[in-house]
């Protein structure tokens, strides 16, 4: 493989997890009454867009418009929104497109998923005398790809940034903290050929955060600066779109339920020698016999014992029969009325996340195959 040799940045991704926020706030009250381990799995996940076999060899190309300096396009003072802020500005910027589409380069290769990740050196419309539409014609890919070398063409066509900066005292600190949330809003695009018409278009949004302590306030002018602000979201921007375009791995947080009963303890020595089938056995018993929340974790350990050994049909089921359980615990039915807080439904909570979570496990298995078979055969 051949990219544009750029040392990453790796910034702090700042995607919220909210569900998993809900479920650590639950897990507590469960903590009170049996033992949990926490543990996180790691899985693969099929991406968006799903690429024919023939297609092994692509080009990464820049075909933003000429922003000279990547130039601050607009900025907005905000009003404080808390007692303790003291300012808030907002930034919108053009992304650097040439960093950006370095990185995305590298992020495409270092999958290799691709036989070939080459990147045009060149930004397209760097020449350009009159404005014309982003993409790109039928003609030019087809030009691009012979010149090239490659069977298509993935091309960022914009960039945008947002960075809001804010400015907190904290009485009980008795100092002041600092943030830069900046949201990135890449945009790219696949071409083909024998195409008249871009073969796909993704657009997402993600953001990386800085932040600072110190007891004046200056600490907002330490941060980061316009220059390092604009490289480092910019490079940041150029690997966000590439899960949508490869399969990816992601990290899952999981609960195992070890103490209470003996089965439950004895299953956990199997878990520890990797004997999942036995634990499943233990488990099951545990399950026939007891009521509750006790049978709610036999359920839920069941489901982790069969996703641990990429049985997700089976691991789905009885996630289910761990949710519906959990109805009954928690009461569903006689709060549907009324204000409910997480605080309200922990078990339910719990494992509604891991039956959602598996789902998309499980319904994501087939294109995810389909899609590993140009490195792994028959996955």
């Amino acid at each position: 493989m051949y990219f544009c040799p750029y040392k990453p940045i790796r910034p702090v991704n700042m995607k919220k997890r909210f569900l998993y926020s809900l479920l650590v706030a639950g897990m507590f009250s469960l903590q009170a009454c049996q033992t949990v381990e926490q543990f996180s799995v790691d899985y693969m996940m099929p991406a968006d867009i799903s690429f024919p076999a023939e297609l092994k060899r692509v080009a990464i190309v820049n075909n933003m418009p000429n922003v000279p300096d990547n130039k601050l396009i607009s900025s907005e003072e905000t009003k404080p929104k808390s007692e303790t802020e003291i300012a808030s500005r907002t930034d919108y910027y053009n992304g650097d497109a040439r960093i950006a589409a370095e990185s995305l380069a590298e992020s495409v290769a270092s999958h290799n998923y691709f036989d070939l990740v080459v990147i045009c050196d060149s930004a397209l419309r760097s020449r350009d005398i009159h404005p014309r539409e982003t993409t790109l014609a039928q003609e030019e890919v087809r030009q691009l790809t012979r010149e090239l070398g490659v069977d298509f063409l993935i091309s960022l066509e914009n960039i945008q940034l947002k960075s809001t900066r804010k400015l907190e005292y904290i009485p009980s600190w008795r100092g002041y903290y600092g943030t830069v949330d900046v949201k990135v809003y890449p945009i790219v695009r696949i071409y083909l050929p024998n195409r008249s018409v871009p073969m796909a278009t993704v657009s997402n949004t993600d953001s990386i955060f800085w932040e600072k302590s110190g007891l004046n306030e200056d600490i907002l002018g330490q941060l980061v600066s316009e220059k390092e602000l604009v490289e480092e979201a910019s490079a940041f921007a150029g690997t966000v779109p590439v899960k949508h375009l490869l399969p990816y791995w992601t990290t899952g947080r999981r609960h195992l339920f070890t103490g209470g009963t003996v089965n439950m303890r004895d299953a956990a020595i199997y878990v520890k020698e990797k004997n999942w089938e036995e634990a499943i056995r233990l488990w099951k018993i545990e399950f026939d016999e007891r009521k509750g929340k006790r049978k709610m974790y036999a359920a839920c350990n069941i489901a982790l014992g069969y996703e641990m050994q990429d049985l997700l049909d089976e691991a789905y089921q009885w996630a289910v029969e761990a949710q519906k359980t959990a109805y009954e615990i928690d009461g569903i039915e006689q709060k549907k009325k009324g204000h409910v807080l997480p605080a309200d439904v922990p078990n339910y909570l719990m494992t509604s996340i891991y039956v959602s979570e598996l789902k998309e496990r499980k319904d994501g298995m087939t294109r995810l195959k389909v899609q590993m078979k140009r490195i792994n055969g028959d996955f």
